[in-house]
């Protein structure tokens, strides 16, 4: 039976209740029309009116489900479905919906996957030019100003060993951008080893404690996979510094049952809330690029950002 039709129904039913009741109950209506046959009629009215209106919530419930969720959903936080309940429209309608987000979600993960594809493409690119131009450059300028300030006497030495000196730390600070564009002891040392130097790295330059806590059984991992947790574990470590206040950070990497933990805690200023940034945003793309789960947990004792990487289990 089509909506119409049942809403129809409903409201054929409550009008004949009220009819059958008008008809064989002993109640008269006079001319002028009493107080008494006033009260009784409003009444009776009344619980028509409510009679219809808890009939109609109860058969329109899932419609209201469905708009809360078609105002809530978010395709960077997958999964989120009705169940096909209530009348056959109702129904339908809600299998549609679920299927739409269905095909949405594939094709957002489908385009951030390329999009993401290609930033870490021109991350690298970018990274090879600073290291091989840039640096180069600075390393042949850093070389001349050392055989130059032997060569000088004073006090002309002294300012060239001070623009050596400027020089060197300008050729650190690149060295150190190289990393960060593409760190290559993730592709030639593993994500432990990536993970070990990108907190050591953090700690120096942020002036942070930070804890490591890495399970000695980890499993082996994909390139892709590697570096969706290498950079958000990066962008975590990054919120951390520029914007909780923590004086504390610990990273961790454990692994159980199907499936790889990373998490990043610190105790920082939370808000309750995490805000949803770009660099947020950004975290959960990657997630979806591997099919994994981000959590993040934003409380005044501080921020914990989970990722949760699924693992295939080994085939004896």
């Amino acid at each position: 039976m089509s909506l119409f039709w049942r809403i129809f129904g409903l409201n054929a039913v409550v009008l004949g209740v009220a009819t059958a009741l008008l008809l064989w109950a002993p109640v008269t209506v006079s001319v002028p029309v009493l107080l008494t046959e006033a009260v009784i009629l409003v009444g009776g009215m009344l619980v028509m009116l409510v009679a219809n209106a808890v009939l109609l919530r109860l058969a329109l419930a899932p419609l209201d489900r469905l708009t809360r969720l078609m105002t809530t959903v978010d395709l960077l936080r997958p999964g989120q479905r009705l169940p096909a309940h209530g009348m056959r429209e109702v129904a339908d309608l809600i299998r549609t919906f679920n299927a739409m987000l269905d095909r949405l979600e594939s094709e957002r993960a489908a385009s951030s996957g390329r999009v993401l594809l290609a930033q870490e493409a021109e991350r690298r690119r970018i990274a090879q030019e600073l290291h091989d131009e840039v640096g180069q450059t600075m390393t042949a300028i850093l070389l001349s100003l050392k055989r130059a300030a032997d060569e000088a006497e004073e006090p002309l030495r002294g300012e060239l060993q001070q623009a050596q000196e400027i020089t060197r730390g300008s050729l650190d600070e690149v060295r150190r951008l190289v990393r960060r564009l593409r760190p290559g002891v993730l592709d030639d040392l593993g994500l432990v080893s990536a993970l070990t130097s990108l907190t050591t790295e953090f700690a120096a330059h942020a002036g942070l404690r930070v804890l490591r806590r890495f399970d000695a059984d980890l499993p082996a991992l994909d390139p892709q996979t590697e570096l969706v947790l290498y950079r958000v574990a990066q962008e975590s470590l990054t919120n951390a510094a520029r914007h909780a206040g923590a004086g504390r950070v610990e990273v961790s990497l454990s692994h159980t049952d199907g499936s790889l933990l990373l998490a990043v805690a610190d105790d920082g200023r939370g808000t309750g809330i995490a805000h949803e940034g770009a660099g947020i945003r950004g975290m959960r793309e990657r997630a979806l690029l591997v099919g994994a789960t981000l959590d993040i947990v934003s409380q005044p004792a501080g921020t914990q950002v989970r990722l949760t990487v699924p693992v295939p289990k080994k085939v004896p």
